[in-house]
């Protein structure tokens, strides 16, 4: 059972990694869009940022839940 719940638990987190690497990518494209006004870019950079560590931080719990469903 414990296995089964780590198995689904890995999908959910690789699934909300891929749609912060979507966002991330997203916003680092406003970012860099030199016509969009300045206030716009940088709001967009500061959420590729987070969208950088939610990736991160879901792709690291996709990998223990990985491991866990292999033992």
């Amino acid at each position: 059972m414990e296995t089964a719940k780590n198995a689904v638990n890995y999908v959910a987190e690789t699934v909300q990694g891929t749609g912060a690497q979507a966002s991330k990518e997203a916003n680092k494209e406003v970012a860099k869009d030199s016509n969009a006004n300045v206030t716009t870019r940088a709001s967009a950079a500061k959420d590729a940022l987070g969208d950088k560590k939610d990736q991160f931080t879901h792709d690291t719990k996709a990998d223990v839940h990985k491991e866990a469903a292999q033992k």
